[in-house]
């Protein structure tokens, strides 16, 4: 779902645009939360299409740092940090985000809700875009990402021998 926040005069503002997604994933919290601060399982989905992760570091702790560094089919990378702002653990994280080269900061939110069936429902808002179509390509980056998830989650990493 894509939101536009109107201001008090009705229309929209451009600092506003924001960007929502609903997912449930076949995977309890823990599992889900744990793709979402742990490096190594970052490294296995946190790239949409045919990108891969070449570079990931998170501490999610408020005050700590993530770092993903995307490599495209072309060779090209694109890197992304942010630093967390809040961190519940099992519960939510929020976190800025900002690629390499860019003054735009944005904010990342996730909540992560435990379903009866032993799922987890993810929410995630990406907001303070300054424009629509900027919101409109990281929603498709993020339903990539979001699928990849969901088959990391299925597929638990293999044990190091």
């Amino acid at each position: 779902m894509y939101d536009t926040i109107k201001n008090n005069t009705g229309h929209s503002t451009e600092a506003e645009i924001r960007l929502k997604l609903h997912r449930v994933i076949d995977a309890p919290v823990k599992t889900v939360y744990g793709a979402w601060t742990d490096p190594s399982e970052l490294e296995r989905w946190f790239a949409p299409g045919n990108a891969v992760v070449a570079r990931a570091g998170a501490h999610a702790v408020v005050g700590g740092t993530f770092l993903i560094e995307m490599r495209g089919p072309d060779g090209g990378t694109s890197i992304v940090r942010g630093l967390y702002r809040e961190v519940v653990p099992l519960r939510r994280l929020v976190h800025t985000w900002r690629w390499e080269g860019s003054d735009l900061e944005t904010l990342v939110s996730i909540e992560f809700e435990p379903t009866s069936a032993g799922k987890t429902r993810l929410t995630l808002t990406h907001s303070r875009f300054i424009q629509g179509k900027s919101r409109d390509v990281h929603g498709r980056g993020w339903n990539g990402c979001l699928a990849k998830l969901d088959d990391a989650v299925a597929q638990p990493m293999a044990e190091s021998a």
